[in-house]
């Protein structure tokens, strides 16, 4: 059995979008890419032939691994209702005991992750030390070069 994706609603159609423009435009075009190459004769030494098949099984590569994230992807509950426990879809606050800063974020599958948006991957150090504790709590990061202490300030 396939692993689960873990993605927000978001995310999924985010995917979904990438997929219907590989297969309904960017496919189209890498035919009419290979067609126009093919139409210039010899194909033994025809690089933009050869250039035109990689775009191809780039695209085709893509489009299956699309297909397979979408099937196996589960949706993210963000900001479900009553939950005081830091999980996926959580947005968390910390502090950061060994230097003093804050840090707000929001706990995301691995293939959303985007830490320059404040998106963190479940899969990060700091998000499993932190998975399934409350506000207030505090926790050590273990799993980098220098373990650290963080506090747990909201979670929403």
């Amino acid at each position: 059995m396939a692993e689960k994706i873990f993605v927000t609603q978001e995310g999924l159609e985010e995917l979904h979008a990438e997929l219907e423009n590989l297969v309904h435009v960017v496919r189209p075009e890498v035919i009419i890419e290979l067609q126009e190459a093919r139409a210039q004769g010899d194909l033994s030494e025809n690089a933009d032939y050869d250039a035109a098949r990689d775009h191809q099984a780039r695209v085709e590569a893509r489009i299956k691994e699309l297909e397979s994230l979408i099937k196996n992807a589960e949706i993210i509950q963000e900001g479900a209702t009553g939950t005081k426990t830091v999980r996926l879809g959580s947005t968390v606050t910390i502090h950061d005991n060994s230097d003093g800063t804050e840090m707000t974020f929001n706990i995301v599958g691995t293939i959303e992750a985007d830490p320059f948006n404040n998106k963190i991957s479940n899969e990060a150090p700091l998000v499993k030390a932190i998975l399934d504790k409350k506000a207030g709590d505090t926790v050590l990061v273990k799993g980098v070069e220098e373990p650290y202490e963080v506090t747990i300030e909201s979670v929403l």
